[in-house]
């Protein structure tokens, strides 16, 4: 065999190298030698199958002759429709429907689907892989393959689905990766990697690694299968995407005690899902690259593609961000050839040995990783949201989330913590003030001020703090860890029956948490009976506060010490020692190593993140990997002001006047990558971009322009440039 080469950057010599492994091939088996090799379907996958997509009309329905690969038919118009397409029979979704919704829906989850908040001019399937604005629908053409990756316990379950355009060139191959933001389901990164990389004329390998909407309704055993329609349990069998591990008799018993619960895979799945991100994305590479063979391989030539000769570009966003630099790391068979992660997940595997430095200060409690920040932030933020700093007072912001009528149950919270010693100060005003002071003193800054509202209203941190501190420690949904449940919930926060149908279209609109869709976050132990956590009444402290204990049970897992006394936990405290011993062991399961070896990787964050603040994820990364792979490192950071962690918040009023996409960014990093990868173009420098808010009036802001989103610089200017050397590195104002 010939020795793997370098990628090359010419077209003409990777088709040469294509035909001389050809030649080579035949000559060792017309030689007596090795046999021919063959295109074997990488361990651990099951064939699902494949369908083609012809693309000829845009159109509601789903049937395969009506969908593409990107937007299931629907096209540009039908992306940014407010409303979702509708089921012949929305009680008994078909699979086909319900792929067409989530495309819709995972789509819409992660960007701003509004014309004045640029879609249709900066981003979208109209716009053409050069940046062209066009006035057609964005269809592509091509072929979808499907598997499934399961660990030998019928438990893993990660799904793939390779999505290969009729545009894609064997002469100039490449795939994109594309593994889920947040807990979505497979198709999580259709709005990111899916759509750059198929209007590359790229095969697109997109993985829901080990995440996804798997909903185990307990009262009637039904189950999400593959495919995302539902039966139940036993007539799914091994289709089944996620079963909790109960039997008949221990969840009758479940049942008779906490009953109308759910189960959801991320939470339950006792896989911690998380550790494995980076191998799931290097399995999808591994599987698409044995998709293009079995499409294109001929008898004289079964391997025309492999990892020396087709470009691998893996990006996505957020957990899909922290997957790509984990999957890079993890790669010492050279697999990826370049990393873009947009707004990532970066479990510091430590905090010392290096400083972020901001305009001259040095930024306090850097490095913490997501379960530490996100139990800390869960206690503090809804008594935070109330200073005057972090104030938000748009009405439609308020409406939608309900902070207005929360208030009340917020104010609680400050005298819940004051009477625990957790903040001081005699009114609401100043125990709001000094929460807020502990929040950025644990690492958030003054651009996440006004986030924090959001963030605890939409209810990210009690859904996160439950979720992980789940994952982490491999529990099952009958642990009921912290007094923690999931389950629909009604006006007054008493659990009900989820309704048939939300469950039946739950692989369109859920997107694998207990956002509501249809799950909530119950709390099972507040007075007066369970309740869901913004209606929930703290054992402790006597009045609806969200639910005080479970916070600080929940915190108190991460850390092992009780978080309003400081004594460590014990075998009979709540929680004990055990629980957070094995909750701190999946941490440490998570970690990244900073280590990408001099692949090549570009970095892109919002300043304003509340979620995945940057002093603990993106610069903490960026200093980290500097010390660890030295000035050979090929990483670069880009930090864009006044853009945050959700896209999908812009058309909220307050939002649209304040803050800008950050997809955008995305996008020019993936164009940046490819332009190395192919051309050797030099990768930008790490810099800081200064954008510009649309303004105007909440809820009515003007439409964006391309200038208020200047591109980066290959060479920033001195005021913009980010300075990065062993263990510092400091970014300007």
């Amino acid at each position: 065999m010939l020795k793997r080469e370098e990628k090359t950057l010419s077209n003409e010599r990777i088709s040469w190298r294509w035909a001389a492994t050809a030649v080579a091939a035949a000559t060792l088996v017309a030689c007596g030698g090795d046999t021919m090799p063959s295109n074997n379907l990488p361990r651990g996958f099951t064939d699902l199958g494949v369908t083609a997509y012809p693309a000829t009309a845009v159109s509601t329905g789903a049937t395969a002759a009506t969908q593409d690969l990107l937007t299931g038919g629907l096209g540009k118009t039908g992306l940014g429709a407010a409303a979702a397409p509708t089921y012949a029979d929305p009680a008994n979704p078909t699979a086909a429907e319900l792929r067409r919704n989530a495309l819709y829906s995972n789509y819409r989850g992660i960007l701003d689907p509004t014309v004045n908040g640029g879609y249709g001019t900066l981003y979208g399937p109209n716009i053409t892989a050069d940046g062209q604005v066009t006035a057609a629908e964005g269809l592509i053409p091509g072929r979808e393959y499907r598997g499934v990756l399961d660990d030998g316990t019928g438990r893993k379950q990660t799904m793939v689905v390779v999505q290969l355009p009729d545009s894609f060139d064997r002469n100039r191959a490449c795939v994109v990766l594309g593994p889920s933001s947040g807990s979505r389901g497979v198709y999580g990164a259709i709005g990111t990697a899916g759509e750059w990389g198929l209007k590359k004329g790229c095969a697109v390998a997109l993985t829901d690694a080990g995440k996804g909407v798997g909903l185990h309704n307990l009262s009637d055993d039904t189950v999400n299968k593959l495919d995302g329609t539902r039966a139940t349990r036993t007539d799914e069998g091994s289709l089944s995407f996620f079963a909790a591990r109960l039997s008949d008799a221990a969840r009758a018993a479940y049942n008779t005690a906490f009953p109308n619960r759910i189960a959801i895979k991320h939470a339950h799945s006792q896989q911690n899902p998380e550790k494995d991100w980076g191998n799931d994305t290097l399995a999808a590479a591994r599987y698409a690259l044995y998709v293009l063979n079995q499409r294109y391989g001929t008898e004289t030539d079964p391997v025309p593609f492999t990892k020396a000769n087709t470009l691998v570009l893996a990006g996505s966003a957020s957990n899909g961000g922290a997957a790509v630099l984990r999957a890079a790391e993890l790669d010492t068979d050279g697999l990826i050839d370049g990393v873009v992660a947009s707004e990532p997940v970066t479990e510091m595997p430590t905090r010392q040995g290096y400083t972020i430095s901001v305009g001259g200060q040095i930024a306090p409690n850097a490095g913490r990783t997501l379960a530490e920040y996100t139990t800390y932030g869960n206690i503090y933020q809804p008594c935070a949201a109330l200073a005057s700093d972090a104030a938000l007072s748009e009405s439609s912001i308020f409406n939608y989330i309900g902070l207005t009528a929360m208030t009340a149950r917020a104010e609680a919270r400050c005298s819940g913590l004051a009477a625990k010693g957790l903040v001081v100060g005699t009114t609401t005003a100043e125990r709001a003030a000094h929460a807020l002071e502990k929040l950025r003193l644990y690492g958030w800054t003054r651009d996440n001020d006004r986030m924090h509202n959001a963030h605890y209203g939409l209810g990210n941190g009690p859904i996160l703090s439950a979720m992980y501190t789940m994952a982490y420690g491999r529990f099952g949904v009958e642990a009921n860890l912290c007094r923690t449940s999931f389950a629909a919930a009604n006006t007054a926060g008493e659990v009900v029956p989820a309704a048939a149908t939300a469950l039946a279209q739950s692989f369109a609109t859920a997107n694998g948490t207990a956002n509501g869709t249809p799950a909530t976050v119950i709390y099972n132990d507040s007075l007066g009976g369970a309740r869901s956590w913004p209606l929930a009444v703290s054992p402790s402290t006597g009045v609806a506060d969200f639910g005080l204990d479970n916070a600080l049970c929940q915190h108190a897992l991460v850390t092992g010490v009780d978080t309003a006394t400081g004594f460590n936990l014990t075998d009979s405290s709540l929680p004990t020692q055990a629980q957070s011993d094995a909750v701190r062991a999946g941490i440490s399961e998570v970690l990244h190593s900073a280590k990408l070896r001099g692949k090549p990787a570009i970095i892109v964050a919002g300043r304003s993140d509340a979620l995945v603040p940057v002093n603990h994820n993106a610069r903490a990364y960026t200093v980290l990997n500097r010390s660890l792979d030295g000035s050979g490192t090929r990483l670069r950071y880009i930090e864009v002001v006044n853009a945050q962690h959700f896209d999908a918040f812009l058309p909220f009023s307050g939002f649209d006047t304040r803050f800008v996409p950050l997809h955008p960014y995305f996008n020019q990093a993936m164009d940046a990558m490819w332009a190395h990868l192919r051309n050797g173009g030099a990768l930008p420098a790490s810099q800081v971009v200064r954008t510009t808010p649309r303004g105007g009036q909440p809820g009515a802001a003007p439409a964006i322009t391309a200038a208020q989103v200047p591109p980066f610089v290959a060479a920033p200017v001195t005021g913009n440039a980010i300075e990065v050397s062993d263990g510092l590195i400091r970014i300007p104002n």
